[in-house]
C-alpha cells in the first residue's frame, strides 16, 4: 500500500493500532545513494574494524537521503497464520521555515531505482516530511521567536501572491465573508496562514484539504476566541506534529518495542538514527547503545540465512528475492500444516499478484516472510521434525536466540555487529606480507592489480617496501604463496607480528642501540679501571 504526504496524517491512527497488535515488524529502505565516490578511503575493506566501517558509512549517510521506507506489520491471527499489512512510504526531508536539507544523488543509484520503476515524482511532490530531534529543536525555536522567514524563492512568490489577493479582497469584504486561496503546496499552507494572521488582525484562516486555505474577515473579539481554540492548526504543537511527519510513526515504532527485522540492515539502522532520531554520533559505541535502546530486539535475515546455508545445506543466494524464492520452493522447508502461513491483507494484495523487487514495501514483506520460513526450518532441524503442535512466534524467537541483535557486516574484521554486546572478530585466513625488492614507487593499487588476476585481496601499506594482503578465502592464500615463491621482485610470506610489525621492529632497533651503548660503556669503563 503506497502512502504519501496527502494520505499520511489520516493513516496514522490505523498504523498505530496495527503496530501495537503486531508480533514483529519488518522494514526496508531505499536511498539516493549508498557510498559516496567523492569521499576518500570509503571503500569497504576486510581490514575495516567495526569502528572504521561505521565512520566510513557515517559520511555517506550524511550525504544521501531516504527516498522510500517499507514497513511490513506481521500480526498473528492464529498460532501459525500471519496477516501482513505492508506499506510503502515515500519520504522527503522537511523544508518548513528555516529547515533546508542538502543531499546528494548518486547517478548509479538513481538509474538502479528507475530500472525497477521507482516514481521520483511521488518522492519529490508527495514525499512525507520528517526531521530528527536537532532539526525539531531549531524549528521549535523558530516558532517561539515568531520568525516569518521562508525557506525558498518559490515559497516567497506563493506568499506574495496570497498576500496581494487577500489585501485587495479584504478592503471591500464584509465581516464573516470568506475567500479561498488555491494551489498552495506543502508547508505553504501553514506559512501563508501564519503570515496573514501576523499581518492582519481582522482575518482568520483555516486549511481546506492540503492545497487550499479559507480566509475569513472577523472582528477582533471573534479573532481572540478563535486563537484560543484547541483545534487551531496553527498552534505550535500542531505545526511541530505536522512538520515531524514520518517521525511521528518512527516514535510509535520505538514505543512499541516490537522485534525489528531487516536484511543487511546496518545502513538502514544508521539512516533511521540520523534521519528520525538524532544526527549520528562520532562514537561507534554510542551509536550501538542508542540503537539498542530504541530497538532492543533486532533480527537481520542476512545473518540468519548465512547460518542456514552452513547448517542445512541451504543454497547460498545473495539477494533477498532469491532467498525468498529458495525458501518457498525448496523441500528444505516442509510443506505441512505446521509451516507458517503468510497472507497479505486485502489492501496490500498487489504484492501477492506481482513481484516488485527493490520497492521498499515489497522488500519489507519478503524480509519478514524469509524470517518466518527460516525460523521454522531451524526449529524443525533442532527437533528433528518432531513438532507436536503449531509453533508460535515466541518459539521462533527462542530458536533464533543466537542471532538476535547481530547485524551482518559486509567484508570486514567481524562477521556481524552485536548491538547487545561485544563484537567477535572474524576467523580470516592468515595475513600475508609482500616485501618489494627492485620495484621502486609501488603503491597499494598497483599491488592490488598485480594479484587481481589470481585472486581477490584487500591491500594495506605496512611500510615503504612492505604491503599487507588479506583475503577471506584460504584457497587464495595457498595459491599466492605457491605462485609467488620465486618471483624476482615480490617476496610473499605469512605475516608474523614479532617479525613484521613496524612497532616491534622499531622497539628492537631502539633496544639494540641501547644494548650496544651499554656494552661500549661497560668495555670502556673496564678499560679505564685497568689503567689505574
Amino acid at each position: 500500500m503506497e502512502v504519501g504526504a496527502a494520505d499520511f496524517e489520516r493513516s496514522l491512527p490505523s498504523l498505530r493500532g496495527r503496530v501495537r497488535r503486531a508480533v514483529f515488524l519488518a522494514f526496508d529502505m531505499e536511498f539516493t545513494g549508498l557510498y559516496s565516490a567523492s569521499l576518500q578511503n570509503d571503500k569497504l575493506s576486510l581490514f575495516d574494524s567495526p569502528m572504521e566501517r561505521y565512520l566510513k558509512a557515517k559520511q555517506s549517510v550524511q550525504h544521501f537521503t531516504v527516498t522510500q521506507l517499507g514497513l511490513a506489520i506481521f500480526s498473528n491471527e492464529s498460532s501459525n497464520k500471519y496477516v501482513v499489512h505492508s506499506y510503502n512510504f515515500f519520504l522527503f526531508p522537511s523544508t518548513w521555515g528555516v529547515t533546508d536539507v542538502e543531499f546528494t544523488l548518486s547517478a548509479s543509484s538513481i538509474q538502479f531505482l528507475s530500472h525497477y520503476g521507482f516514481d521520483y515524482n511521488k518522492f519529490l511532490k508527495d514525499g512525507i516530511p520528517y526531521m530528527n530531534e536537532a532539526q525539531e529543536k531549531i524549528l521549535h525555536q523558530y516558532l517561539l521567536e515568531g520568525s516569518r522567514k521562508v525557506s525558498s524563492a518559490l515559497d516567497r512568490d506563493a506568499l506574495k501572491k496570497a498576500i496581494d489577493e487577500v489585501t485587495c479582497w479584504i478592503a471591500a469584504a464584509e465581516e464573516e465573508e470568506t475567500m479561498i486561496l488555491q494551489d498552495l503546496s506543502g508547508y505553504q499552507v501553514l506559512e501563508v496562514q501564519l503570515v496573514l494572521r501576523h499581518a492582519l488582525r481582522n482575518v482568520w484562516t483555516q486549511p481546506l484539504g492540503i492545497k487550499k486555505v479559507m480566509v475569513k474577515k472577523v472582528s477582533p473579539q471573534r479573532r481572540r476566541l478563535l486563537e484560543n481554540s484547541p483545534d487551531d492548526c496553527c498552534q505550535k504543537e500542531l505545526i511541530l506534529r505536522s512538520a515531524r511527519g514520518f517521525t511521528n510513526l518512527f516514535q510509535i515504532l520505538v514505543q512499541a518495542k516490537k522485534p525489528l527485522v531487516g536484511h543487511n540492515m546496518l545502513m538502514d539502522l544508521m539512516h533511521l538514527h540520523d534521519k528520525f532520531y538524532k544526527p549520528l554520533p562520532e562514537s561507534y559505541e554510542e551509536f550501538k547503545g542508542n540503537i539498542h535502546n530504541l530497538f532492543p530486539v533486532l533480527i537481520d535475515t542476512k545473518t540468519v540465512t548465512k547460518s542456514i546455508w552452513k547448517k542445512c545445506q541451504f543454497p547460498l543466494r545473495s539477494s533477498l528475492l532469491e532467498v525468498y524464492a529458495v525458501l518457498c520452493s525448496s523441500n528444505l522447508n516442509p510443506k505441512d500444516s505446521m509451516c507458517p502461513k503468510i497472507a497479505l491483507a486485502s489492501e496490500c494484495s498487489r504484492y501477492a499478484e506481482k513481484k516488485s523487487p527493490h520497492e521498499a514495501g515489497y522488500d519489507a514483506f519478503l524480509c519478514g516472510s524469509v524470517l518466518l520460513k527460516s525460523a521454522h526450518l531451524l526449529l524443525c532441524t533442532s527437533t528433528d521434525g518432531a513438532l507436536e503442535a503449531d509453533p508460535c512466534f515466541p518459539q521462533y524467537l527462542s530458536v533464533l536466540a543466537e542471532y538476535l541483535n547481530k547485524v551482518n557486516f559486509i567484508r570486514g574484521g567481524v562477521s556481524s555487529i552485536n548491538f547487545s554486546g561485544e563484537d567477535v572478530p572474524c576467523h580470516h585466513p592468515p595475513l600475508l606480507v609482500v616485501h618489494v625488492r627492485g620495484w621502486p614507487g609501488l603503491n597499494e593499487r598497483q599491488i592490488y592489480q598485480e594479484f587481481k588476476a589470481l585472486c581477490r585481496f584487500d591491500v594495506r601499506r605496512l611500510s615503504k617496501n612492505q604491503f599487507l594482503l588479506l583475503s577471506n578465502k584460504f584457497k587464495q592464500v595457498r595459491l599466492v604463496l605457491r605462485d609467488y615463491k620465486h618471483h624476482p621482485h615480490l617476496r610473499v610470506s605469512v605475516y608474523g607480528h614479532w617479525r613484521h610489525s613496524p612497532g616491534v621492529n622499531c622497539l628492537l632497533q631502539v633496544s639494540g642501540v641501547v644494548a650496544l651503548w651499554s656494552v661500549l660503556a661497560f668495555v670502556l669503563g673496564g678499560a679505564t679501571c685497568c689503567l689505574f
